[in-house]
């Protein structure tokens, strides 16, 4: 139930980005699977680029296997998520498959034209954007602000350049003890 309709999104999301089917068409006929627990499903793609379902039964040329966790991170374009994934199977369909999860684009605005008109959908578009960069910006001045209140106002956090100095006056210490006991033995030795 849940196969068919992904691989009808993920050709929609192809047929707006119609640069990938040159892309994809130099892996006709490779079935790549993904195991997300607790599901799994796997794409064939077809000679002109779109995908297709493969069954449980298809062997797979390329197996993603994703652990749950990951998925909002990757969903963030997290690229230390994306080395988590496991992967076993053809190289070159991975990276072709992470090379295009990575900068497929959805036009929502050309799929909300169909129902709102073209400039609301434009619109609508804009403004969620918009919230979007305020709602990214917002919760970064909050971070900002609780950094500084908590390494200068409530010093609870120590500031990378208080512990860089603090490490480097410990090996001052380090060195001076070592030479000192290098001292104390010559001096013990004669």
């Amino acid at each position: 139930m849940l196969r068919q309709p992904t691989a009808t999104l993920l050709n929609h999301l192809l047929r707006q980005n119609s640069w990938a089917f040159p892309r994809l068409v130099r892996f006709s006929g490779k079935t790549a699977r993904f195991h997300i627990a607790p599901f799994s499903f796997a794409f064939t793609v077809l000679p002109d680029g779109f995908l297709t379902n493969a069954d449980s039964e298809t062997s797979a040329d390329a197996n993603c296997i994703i652990a749950p966790s990951l998925l909002p991170r990757l969903a963030l374009q997290d690229e230390t998520a994306q080395r988590e994934i496991r992967t076993e199977g053809d190289a070159a369909l991975l990276a072709e498959i992470f090379f295009l999860f990575r900068n497929l684009r959805w036009d929502a605005a050309e799929d909300l034209s169909r129902v709102t008109g073209d400039v609301a959908a434009e619109r609508i578009v804009q403004s969620v954007q918009t919230s979007r960069e305020h709602l990214h910006q917002g919760a970064l001045n909050l971070l900002q602000a609780a950094g500084e209140y908590w390494t200068e106002e409530h010093p609870l956090l120590t500031k990378p350049r208080d512990l860089a100095d603090f490490a480097a006056q410990v090996d001052t210490l380090r060195d001076d003890i070592a030479r000192m006991e290098q001292r104390v033995r010559n001096l013990a030795g004669n």
